[in-house]
């Protein structure tokens, strides 16, 4: 079958897409689409587990959630750089799935690969686009039609474009997290995503309770995008306002 998806998450280490928009890949796949990840690393550099058995833990992540295809860039941990042959590896990449929709890490954060991680990924969603980028480059020039940026759950600087209904994935989406049993088992915090001192599965449930509440519904996860999103049918509007 082609590698070929409808919706791509790419992010810069293997779990980071899990925490921050499983539910909303798991959705998708779940009404039929297509989905795929990009990890950028190996995550080589994590304090706990190694690259192996992350591959492993990845894996088994991306069956739970349905996912379709994942890959990785195997650029170095730590020292990603949105430099040209990063640019042009990706390139390859997104011509190669052809995605429709493109969901990024938020390009805001404490860890540089995660701010690196979004502003590469948008350049070479752009630069797949041009007919004349590199034309050793593998496959037909291609652009994803939206880029959508995945909120963390942390005090983010912008308020949510959108929130999506996860309430009927949620238990999917914690399962994918679970399977990283090297990084989560017994752990307080997950970065700059789940920062604090409490149980991490706790934290998760909590927080996506608190954007499913923004929209009245028991889960969600928030989306952050750049353009003004266009209505059709005002009275199809969701959420109730008073």
């Amino acid at each position: 079958m082609s590698d070929q998806v409808d919706l791509l998450a790419i992010a810069a280490h293997r779990d980071d897409v899990e925490l921050t928009c499983g539910g909303t890949l798991a959705k998708a796949a779940k009404a039929g689409h297509r989905v795929g990840i990009l990890d950028l690393t190996q995550g080589e550099m994590g304090t706990r587990g190694d690259a192996a058995t992350r591959a492993a833990e990845a894996e088994r992540a991306a069956k739970t959630l349905g996912v379709a295809v994942r890959l990785n860039a195997g650029m170095r941990d730590a020292y990603l750089t949105n430099d040209e042959p990063s640019r042009k590896k990706i390139v390859e990449m997104v011509r190669r799935l052809r995605p429709r929709v493109v969901i990024l890490p938020f390009p805001v954060g404490r860890h540089p690969d995660h701010r690196i991680a979004s502003e590469l990924g948008r350049d070479a969603c752009y630069l797949a686009g041009l007919a004349k980028y590199e034309p050793g480059t593998g496959g037909e020039a291609h652009r994803p039609f939206k880029i959508l940026y995945a909120l963390a759950y942390r005090e983010d600087p912008v308020k949510p474009t959108f929130v999506v209904d996860i309430s009927d994935v949620f238990d999917t989406k914690l399962a994918a997290i679970h399977c990283y049993a090297s990084q989560f088992t017994g752990a307080k915090a997950a970065g700059e995503i789940h920062p604090t001192g409490q149980d991490l599965y706790e934290l998760i449930r909590v927080q996506s309770a608190h954007y499913g509440s923004l929209i009245r519904r028991r889960y969600g996860e928030p989306f952050y995008t750049g353009e003004t999103q266009e209505v059709d049918d005002v009275l199809r509007l969701g959420v109730q306002s008073i």
